[in-house]
């Protein structure tokens, strides 16, 4: 049996990074190959290094012209698959209508957006959505939301009732592992092995709210000076300007560390204290579960279904409120340095949580029971 995955790109990020798990697992049964309307990314070499076969189309460079249009059309035909699972909004758009009009009727959207927030989402995005609301009634017999907020924002806006299920985000915990030597081997290499730190890993977003994240931190130094937070991904690094306004504006350039794009992340999440997300708008933040599957306990703004994932392990705080975020960050570092047992445990907990509700082989088995269904009709 055989799905086609049409999404948008294949750079760094949460759908992406969920394709790439379905697409590689051992547990199943598919064969699978991919189509990409931009290029290749990050995943597409990925993809390709196990046997998976990636089409790419460029739209970035040529646009929407008839050589697209041919291409998508030519390729769906030819790879002829016994389902069609779209990715985000731009690919469940155009993935859905063109496999709709090849004549394929087992297509699944996938849905990893809750909130789209004007001024910070991209209005092309905000508009596709709209569309897709409409459409959702007609060309997919499956809609897949990563999260349950998710599912409940998309219903709101008009996404068809019917046809919504949730498939949480899974892991490979093999991967994501508590390893001590890994987080002493990362503080080293930083020479910050004495320090309290504070990690982030991700992507220079909007939605990612740099500016309340930076801010806590600013209200967090009036109060305790000795600590360090490390930021890790995409364009977080020293050539964004209009990150390094920010650190400077809330005068804490000593305390913040760039890195940058790291492959590593095991190692990475290990390292770090405490792991902090300050969205404004989130589906099912995969980086808190990698976090947590390495033991470290997470601080994150209430957002789509953070709180779900981090449940008693840790604490939720409102969102845009850098005062609270200050806030939890000093009730993690007093209790990692004043209550020890307590602290072991917490980090015990965290892990257990992802092994016990957000496995790879659950969310495989989800998966592949609603392309199964849509065969069988």
């Amino acid at each position: 049996m055989k799905v086609l995955h049409i999404i948008t790109g294949l750079n760094d990020g949460g759908a992406e990074a969920v394709l790439y798990r379905l697409a590689t697992s051992k547990n199943s049964t598919f064969k699978h190959s991919v189509i990409s309307l931009m290029d290749g990314g990050k995943y597409g070499p990925l993809l390709e290094e196990v046997g998976v076969d990636v089409y790419c189309l460029n739209i970035q460079r040529s646009g929407l012209n008839v050589f697209f249009v041919f291409k998508i059309f030519s390729l769906i035909r030819k790879l002829n698959p016994d389902a069609v699972q779209t990715w985000m909004f731009h690919g469940d758009l155009f993935g859905g209508l063109f496999a709709r009009l090849s004549g394929f009727k087992n297509i699944v959207w996938g849905v990893h957006h809750t909130n789209l927030v004007k001024g910070e989402s991209k209005r092309s995005t905000i508009f596709v959505a709209k569309i897709n609301a409409l459409l959702s009634h007609f060309v997919p017999n499956k809609i897949i939301y990563c999260a349950e907020k998710s599912r409940e924002v998309q219903e709101s806006i008009g996404f068809c009732t019917k046809k919504g299920i949730v498939a949480s985000n899974g892991y490979d915990v093999s991967q994501y592992v508590y390893n001590e030597q890994l987080g002493i081997d990362f503080r080293e290499e930083l020479s910050l092995s004495n320090r309290f730190l504070i990690g982030h890993v991700g992507r220079y977003d909007p939605l990612k709210d740099y500016s309340n994240f930076l801010a806590g931190l600013g209200v967090l130094k009036k109060v305790r000076k000795d600590f360090k937070s490390i930021l890790v991904g995409s364009f977080l690094d020293e050539k964004n300007h209009e990150l390094n306004k920010l650190i400077l504006k809330n005068d804490i350039k000593n305390n913040v560390l760039l890195c940058g794009r790291r492959s590593d992340i095991p190692l990475v999440m290990n390292g770090f204290d405490v792991f902090v997300l300050s969205s404004i708008s989130e589906a099912f933040p995969n980086v808190l579960n990698e976090a947590m599957a390495c033991g470290t306990p997470c601080i994150t703004t209430d957002v789509g279904d953070a709180a779900r994932i981090v449940g008693d392990t840790g604490w939720v705080v409102p969102a845009r409120d850098p005062q609270a975020l200050a806030k939890a960050i000093s009730a993690a570092w007093y209790e990692k340095d004043n209550l020890p047992v307590k602290w072991l445990a917490r980090k015990k907990a965290c892990r257990e949580r992802i092994v016990n509700n957000f496995s790879l082989e659950k969310m495989v088995s989800d998966y592949e029971s609603v392309w199964m269904e849509g065969i069988k009709v």
